[in-house]
């Protein structure tokens, strides 16, 4: 079905992409929460427009939409295409030197830039597949971009195939380019309606075939411990160290069950992510997680007890206790819409890719978005070792990312 000719941008896209740093800032209030985020926005917006899309724009808030306008006269419902600009902040984004291993024949990656930079075969089972590919990683200095540079990439390339190749019959598809997935804020300013998509796929995901429909569901706790300040010379039998009982709560957790070190596969988990404070006031927060959002609530409420009985040992003290519901597993929506999964896997299935059905332990913008309207399942970009100095991805692997996306809007063309 694909041109032989068609040269493949995607790769040469990519390269371009990475070495722009996009890191997003956990700590900013600000939207996007770095505004170096615009710099590859606003250079998507002119590659649009060279590849021939329509209604080409970015908003206030560094969101990147356009228009590919049907070519059938029948209606078709409207697919988006969605990826994110910025780079996680756990490993630096700036200079990034990407590096082409060519003919991967096996065995470890050592990376040029830190030789103390392995990707090893044996931790990266993947990697057995992928012989004879041509792999991309950084120098070893900075994390790759892969996450979600390539995703942008494919998405461009597949729309720039689709026009250079008219007889490939789709509906209405429309593309957007996010800022901030990483910090957890990707699908806070996104205007579903001026999107106009009736349906979406993020391209986020990591290895070929992959198909997500499910996600966590998640909230956030905050406890606040309030103690009791008194001048440490003078404290005897008056002073209640709030230090102390967020201590005591913390030691009081689960030791073997329960933590994201002890779980895996389906198994939810009670993470404490920060402590802060003084005498007066510690502040402990926590994120919950669970594919089944009932469950949340059990451990939750474990927490609340926990609380208690460390209050409790140190009369005196009080806490505070919040709950902020984050997001829900995608999948409650997605149920209500087999046919976004079906015609994902359908289009693997024709280029003789293993679909691969997995639940994602995390989130992704899509969850946040399926509940704002748009059903949004996730599929491969072909990246691997997401926010680490050894992150990989196949230059086959981007391409085949191109060639499901093309399939897919033809199928919801067909179907």
């Amino acid at each position: 079905m694909f041109d032989e000719n068609y040269k493949f941008t995607a790769v040469d896209r990519f390269l371009k992409y990475v070495k722009i740093e996009t890191t997003s800032d956990e700590e900013s209030t600000s939207f996007p929460s770095d505004p170096k985020q615009l710099e590859l926005s606003k250079l998507l917006v002119e590659e649009l427009k060279e590849i021939g899309m329509q209604d080409v724009e970015m908003d206030e808030y560094g969101y990147v939409m356009a228009t590919l306008p049907s070519n059938v006269d029948k209606d078709v419902p409207t697919i988006g295409f969605i990826a994110h600009v910025d780079t996680s902040p756990a490993v630096s984004g700036k200079d990034v030197k990407p590096v082409i291993h060519k003919n991967y024949q096996g065995g470890d990656i050592v990376l040029p830039g830190d030789s103390s930079k392995v990707i090893k075969a044996d931790e990266n089972p993947e990697l057995k597949d992928m012989i004879g590919f041509d792999i991309i990683t950084s120098d070893g200095t900075t994390l790759l971009g892969a996450d979600d540079k390539a995703g942008i990439a494919e998405i461009i390339d597949a729309m720039n195939y689709l026009i250079q190749h008219p007889e490939i019959k789709h509906g209405k598809i429309r593309v957007c380019f996010t800022p901030d997935e990483e910090v957890g804020r990707g699908a806070e300013k996104f205007n579903v309606k001026r999107f106009g998509a009736k349906y979406a796929y993020t391209i986020d995901g990591s290895t070929r075939g992959e198909v997500e429909t499910e996600t966590f569901s998640a909230d956030a706790v905050v406890i606040k411990f309030h103690g009791k300040n008194v001048h440490p010379g003078y404290a005897k039998d008056k002073m209640i160290n709030a230090i102390k009982i967020a201590a005591n709560f913390i030691d009081m957790l689960p030791k073997d069950r329960l933590s994201p070190e002890t779980t895996e596969k389906r198994e939810g988990y009670v993470h404490p992510t920060s402590v802060t404070g003084n005498e007066t006031e510690t502040v402990v927060k926590f994120i919950i997680r669970d594919f089944d959002a009932d469950k949340l609530k059990e451990y939750e409420s474990m927490l609340k007890e926990l609380a208690e009985k460390a209050v409790a040992n140190y009369p005196g003290s009080s806490f505070d206790f919040e709950v902020i519901e984050q997001y829900r597993n995608m999948k409650y929506v997605l149920d209500q819409h087999p046919q976004v999964e079906a015609y994902a896997i359908e289009a693997l299935n024709r280029l003789g890719i293993k679909p691969i059905k997995s639940a994602i332990r995390g989130g992704t913008d899509g969850a946040r978005l399926s509940y704002m309207g748009l059903p949004t399942p996730n599929l491969f970009a072909g990246g691997h070792n997401f926010h680490a100095y050894t992150e990989y991805i196949a230059v086959q692997d981007i391409e085949a990312a191109v060639k499901m996306i093309v399939t897919l809007a033809q199928i919801w063309a067909e179907k």
